[in-house]
């Protein structure tokens, strides 16, 4: 009896030792905040291994449906997030699902893009997410598909945006006028009036990236300067866009702020106010001052 008796205790040790190693670990909890990681410097190329260390907070999107033009069909879901400080700049690396690339506008044809936004002053009273409100304004760093295929390279023209056009003539193409010269230039001026005029969204781009204030819906203006920097790569499966900037003024570990983030899908029709965008999340640093 002894011996089955202690048969049986050995059975039920390895039954329970298998158990226990068949038992699946617990997941990692899931990030409640974006959390800024520190790094000697910030990673420019979204594929940089640093980007591994960061955590990554999943941004759940909604349509904006609360002012005129409204996006009353939800597209994109989420927008995963990761985000590294140097302790003067910060990194964000945005990635979502896409089937279609978006990267020429035109005439009912829109571009894919993404932004993140967060309170121009770090104050109790948060500031709608709806793009800030009166007295309460929003800085935004907005990036674009079709600037991002004209800061790679691609060009501008009526041949680049339609290549089926046939152009008969451009005056400042005539032979009269010596390529690069100051007669020239001025034709070319006079036929581009919007970059003559110093239109930030018209002619190449220096950067796919432009920076925005807002104190409300409506109130969308560009920044006195554009500082922040972007690059956006596509894969089959959607984008990956980092984009750099300062941080916010006033932050660090002991001052955390808020972030938002907005995504939209050229395919859809989604342009202007007809976005999805996320409601505040909490902005917090690690490491740094």
């Amino acid at each position: 009896m002894r011996q089955i008796a202690g048969c049986s205790l050995v059975v039920l040790a390895l039954a329970a030792m298998a158990l226990a190693g068949c038992r699946k670990k617990a997941p990692p909890p899931i990030p409640q905040n974006v959390t800024m990681i520190a790094a000697a410097t910030v990673p420019a190329d979204a594929a940089a291994a640093t980007w591994q260390s960061a955590p990554e907070y999943v941004a759940k999107l909604l349509p904006q449906d609360m002012v005129e033009p409204r996006l009353l069909q939800a597209s994109t879901a989420e927008v995963r997030v990761r985000a590294i400080h140097d302790g003067v700049e910060v990194a964000f690396r945005l990635e979502w699902a896409d089937a279609t690339v978006d990267d020429q506008a035109a005439g009912a044809r829109f571009c894919d893009g993404c932004a993140i936004q967060w309170p121009a002053k770090i104050e109790p009273n948060v500031p709608a997410p709806q793009m800030g409100e009166i007295g309460h304004p929003v800085e935004i760093a907005f990036w674009n598909a079709g600037w991002q295929a004209t800061f790679n390279g691609r060009g501008d023209s009526i041949k680049d945006i339609y290549p089926n056009a046939v152009v008969d003539h451009y005056p400042f193409e005539a032979a009269s006028l010596p390529n690069g010269s100051a007669a020239q230039t001025e034709m070319a001026t006079r036929y581009a009036p919007a970059r003559a005029l110093g239109n930030a969204m018209a002619g190449p781009r220096s950067t796919p990236v432009q920076d925005l204030v807002a104190e409300g819906p409506g109130t969308l203006a560009s920044a006195a300067a554009t500082t922040s920097k972007g690059n956006g790569q596509r894969s089959p499966a959607g984008w990956t866009v980092v984009i750099t900037r300062r941080l916010p003024a006033g932050m660090n570990r002991q001052t955390p702020t808020q972030i938002a983030f907005a995504v939209w899908e050229g395919s859809q029709q989604e342009v202007g106010a007809r976005k999805m965008r996320s409601v505040w999340v909490p902005l917090v640093m690690q490491g740094g001052p």
